[in-house]
């Protein structure tokens, strides 16, 4: 009961939400048709008012005799700029011609119920650099009263005062007095007397603007009319959407909410009864998207039951993956001589390697052992590819080279006879480069063959270590009957030898940029004299703070070997 009545709530919501979302969208188309229309009716409205102001303003210009106004305006522009006295001003001002003009155009304000009508000039120079600053202090006035009459006749401006304007007219009247064509802008303002639209006519003489004839009317009948137009429209668009609003959640109860409820509660059924699948989905029959959702759950349900059954399989199959990788890794390090040192009762050289695998097992392999009592074989390899194929590979090459050595012969006899068996059904196509040296512990002296593997590096004495670069031969497993070439090489008491893999070289960080050789005998001569275990330490230390948090990509494995010649035989009790 309570499942089900979380059901009916959310259907119950959801038909809310989509109720809402029509009258949202009635309400905005409403709204926007009445704004286009308040827009137009008002702008057609204002039109008429400004053809008016216009109308006014030129019957204002005729009553001027031909050249009169231009000489007014010369004398106000004169008396601002003081090129002209105030005894000049004052005489026009008290002149019977200038009371007949004012008187004029007062009548004419009366007569057409204008708030205002004004003559001026303007001082274009002044006009065009506005200061904002200069105008809050009083200083900024680029308008010079000609002729002005006001509803309120008590603060009517006489001839020659000045006055600031509205910036915003500042572009519109500069362009006028260039053209002599007033602007087809209107200019509207809220006054105290409600909405006005004012007229800049300008009076050109001789194809000069010689002045400026303003008129103010106020728009009355503008605001009620808008008013009135907005609550017919209004009420006529909210009728209307209510009515689309309840047609249209019929409609969409029947053809989406229902539906979409059934869908709902057929997944919630899914999950609920232990991914159990109902024929329910297959009803739904809209021929819509509804029922492309229907099919696409119904085929999701089947999918997710198959994907479980596959996921089930699946980590069973890879735990008992994982179980056979931990036992082969385990395999593959046991096979590894790793308990140093080596031959404690040898004190002729320390030795010591490590092998750190990119994966759960690895190609790289290192080996060492004592062919008979006076000679040590070195062995560092790295087969090709990783994994488990390489890991496979590494035991069939790290098992013959062993037993093939221990036979006898040259390092050289020793890598032929390895590569003929390792060629042998090598369907993979792996091969495996090799670096097998074998010293005469007596004397130092020994042999060294390179099957195409990395450069090792030799120190001397108490000096550096420096890598000992000489041609290789092929890698094995890459061709049968080939010949391998090899070496003589000689350590003296306190030199050092260093054998590794490419993993050290091309260790990569997210640059991506290699370690390189550089880095690698940087690393071996931060401790040079130090014992095999710490200069390996030293390397791999290395390595890990230039990759940083970047993936190991290869095998990193080294072997270092420290000579310190042949020990004397304890003679025995006599």
């Amino acid at each position: 009961m309570e499942q089900q009545g979380i059901k009916e709530s959310r259907m119950f919501s959801l038909r809310i939400k989509l109720g809402l979302i029509i009258f949202a969208m009635g309400v905005f188309i409403a709204s926007a048709v009445v704004l286009v229309g308040v827009y137009s009716y008002q702008q057609s409205i204002t039109g008429q008012y400004n053809e008016t102001a216009y109308l006014i303003a030129h019957t204002a210009e005729g009553y001027f005799a031909p050249g009169e106004l231009k000489e007014m305006a010369q004398l106000a522009y004169a008396y601002n700029t003081g090129a002209a006295t105030e005894a000049q001003r004052d005489a026009m001002a008290s002149s019977p011609r200038y009371a007949e003009l004012k008187q004029l155009t007062r009548n004419l304000r009366r007569n057409m119920n204008a708030n205002g009508v004004y003559i001026c000039v303007f001082n274009m120079e002044e006009l065009q650099q506005f200061d904002a600053a200069a105008k809050e202090r009083g200083e900024w006035n680029p308008l010079y009263y000609i002729i002005d009459t006001y509803q309120a006749e008590d603060i009517e401006y006489s001839f020659g005062d000045h006055a600031p304007m509205t910036e915003e007219y500042i572009p519109d009247v500069v362009e006028s007095f260039r053209t002599g064509v007033h602007s087809d802008n209107y200019f509207i303002y809220e006054g105290n007397f409600g909405y006005n639209t004012v007229a800049v006519y300008p009076v050109v003489e001789d194809g000069e603007t010689v002045a400026f004839i303003n008129v103010e009317i106020p728009m009355t009948t503008l605001t009620s009319n808008i008013y009135h137009f907005i609550r017919r429209s209004v009420l006529s668009a909210a009728g209307v959407a209510l009515v689309l609003l309840s047609a249209s959640i019929a409609i969409l109860m029947r053809t989406i909410i229902q539906p979409i409820r059934l869908v709902s509660s057929e997944a919630e059924k899914f999950v609920e009864s232990n991914n159990e699948i109902s024929d329910k989905l297959a009803t739904i029959k809209t021929r819509d998207e509804i029922q492309k959702l229907s099919e696409s759950l119904l085929k999701m349900e089947i999918d997710i039951n198959d994907y479980i059954a596959n996921i089930t399989r699946i980590t069973a199959e890879k735990e008992r993956i994982s179980a056979e990788l931990n036992v082969a890794t385990q395999i593959q390090a046991d096979m590894l001589p790793r308990i140093f040192p080596p031959f404690p009762e040898r004190g002729e050289f320390d030795l010591y390697a490590t092998m750190t695998p990119a994966k759960e097992v690895g190609g790289d392999f290192y080996d060492f052992f004592l062919v008979d009592d006076d000679h040590l074989a070195m062995v560092m390899a790295d087969v090709s590819g990783k994994g488990v194929p390489a890991a496979l590979f590494m035991v069939i090459a790290k098992t013959l080279i062993k037993n093939r050595t221990q036979m006898g012969g040259s390092p050289a006899e020793i890598l032929a006879d390895v590569n003929e068996q390792l060629c042998e059904g090598n369907e993979a196509g792996l091969f495996v480069t090799v670096w097998l040296g074998i010293l005469q512990i007596s004397t130092g002296k020994g042999l060294a063959a390179n099957a195409g593997h990395e450069h090792p590096a030799v120190r001397r004495g108490n000096g550096k270590f420096e890598l000992v670069k000489y041609r290789h031969s092929p890698a094995l497993a890459t061709m049968e009957g080939m010949v391998f070439r090899q070496h003589e090489f000689e350590l003296h008491p306190g030199d050092a030898l260093y054998v590794y893999t490419d993993g050290v070289t091309e260790a990569t960080n997210s640059v991506p940029e290699l370690f390189g050789e550089e880095r690698t005998t940087e690393a071996l001569n931060r401790q040079p004299n130090a014992v095999p275990r710490a200069i390996l330490e030293n390397v791999k230390q290395a390595i890990d703070e230039f990759v940083g948090d970047a993936v190991q990509f290869d095998d990193i494995t080294m072997l270092c070997l420290s000579y310190f010649g042949p020990k004397e035989k304890e003679k025995p009790d006599t």
